[in-house]
């Protein structure tokens, strides 16, 4: 039995090890994708007005007025001083030819004291720029960067989802491939084999290192035993990435069938096929007015810190956060009113800790694989995390490489 987990070990570990490596890297430096992204790209995010804050719904006039192939789809609500204002546009149809024009930018940055715009980029660039670098290496971390074709964006976070169920399940392969062999027992000495002490004792070497062997066998250690020490949070790590990966697909789906759930418009609704937009009847402002009322009377705590509206599901998405606290915005301290397009009612809401068991079970997928649900230990905890599945992975592929070899050379006559 054991030879038969062995194969599947070793074939699972093959199939996902190069995207584990790829997720591993990525998501460590990630993990402080924010703080990198302003350091790089501080002459455009770091604003120098100082003094009243303009209305971020007047500088959805300035960035539309400078460049009128674009619309603005996100609208940043909390101000900063000394911060640039991050909006996000949307091309607009070209009256003469019907298609989308192409400008070669999604990201429009503002000063909000000034109202000067401070810079451009495109976040969806495949780039090693510092304008484009994080972005770019967030979009390959959860779906590598994947084009759309066939009708869809989302053949990426399906690979990476089926990449992570993957890994869940061989991960508990791997833990059993760990535990002792059983031993043949003459009748004298079975009670001493069968104590818990014993059964430790030959499992203890599974978590301990060789250093002093060096080469093949530390490497080996280092698969193992390395394995062992994080074992937990890597099954955290596999669930989370396979949960938020396959969410409507698959994961959603499930959790409502074994639990109760309370679906919201994303869950409810079908999204419009890709690439087609759905005008908005209401418009930004009559959004943020109706949000900002429904805010105050469901008792939120902070008022409204963004607005959204994709075009794909007929319902703006407003935010609501404490934008002084990035981490406690990516934990669970984001709320979320929805708002029809068309007429104007709200469609539900999104609060953490509110809800079934389940609803915070699914509210707590994001805050878990990030590590921000622990602050900053927890992000500190992810970017070695990161590093670990990287090298479980290498360590991985070099013990097949060496077993492979050997195989070979014991194959020949």
């Amino acid at each position: 039995m054991r030879a038969f987990w062995t194969l599947i070990h070793r074939w699972a570990g093959l199939t996902v090890a190069l995207f584990l490596i790829v997720a591993g890297l990525t998501g460590a430096v990630t993990s402080w994708d924010h703080e990198l992204d302003e350091w790089l790209n501080a002459d455009i995010m770091t604003t120098p007005g100082r003094g009243p804050l303009r209305d971020p719904l007047a500088l959805v006039a300035v960035v539309e007025a400078a460049d009128p192939r674009v619309q603005v789809s996100y609208i940043p609500l909390a101000l900063e001083e000394g911060h640039a204002a991050s909006f996000l546009v949307r091309p607009l149809a070209d009256p003469a030819t019907g298609k989308p024009h192409a400008p070669d930018y999604n990201n429009v940055f503002v000063d909000p004291v000034t109202a000067q715009i401070t810079g451009r980029r495109d976040s969806q660039a495949v780039s090693l720029s510092r304008r484009s670098l994080m972005p770019f290496l967030r979009t390959v971390h959860y779906s590598l960067h994947m084009p759309a074709f066939w009708g869809t964006d989302r053949w990426g976070y399906w690979l990476m989802g089926g990449v992570a169920l993957v890994w869940l399940l061989d991960s508990f392969v791997a833990l059993y491939l760990t535990t002792p062999r059983r031993l043949k027992q003459r009748s004298d000495t079975a009670p001493a084999h069968r104590t818990p002490a014993s059964w430790w004792q030959r499992w203890k070497p599974s978590w301990l290192l060789r250093w002093k062997a060096g080469g093949y066998k530390l490497n080996f250690d280092i698969h193992r035993a390395g394995g062992l020490w994080v074992w937990g949070v890597i099954i955290v790590l596999a669930f989370t990435s396979f949960s938020l990966n396959l969410y409507r697909e698959v994961f959603y789906p499930l959790m409502s069938l074994v639990s109760t759930t309370t679906p919201g418009p994303y869950e409810t609704r079908t999204p419009t096929p890709f690439g087609s937009y759905v005008p908005p009847t209401v418009g930004f402002a009559e959004a943020v007015k109706v949000a900002t009322l429904e805010s105050v009377r469901r008792g939120y705590e902070y008022p409204p810190s963004g607005i959204y509206y994709g075009g794909d599901f007929a319902f703006y998405n407003v935010s609501f956060f404490d934008p002084a606290d990035e981490s406690g915005a990516m934990g669970m301290g984001l709320s979320n009113l929805y708002i029809d397009a068309k007429d104007g009612s709200v469609l539900g809401e999104y609060r953490p800790w509110k809800g079934t068991a389940a609803d915070v079970f699914v509210q707590l997928q994001l805050p878990l694989h990030s590590g921000r649900l622990l602050g900053l230990p927890g992000r500190i905890l992810m970017s070695f995390m990161g590093v670990m599945v990287a090298l479980l992975s290498v360590t991985g592929l070099v013990i097949w490489a060496r077993k492979r070899h050997a195989r070979r050379l014991a194959a020949r006559p």
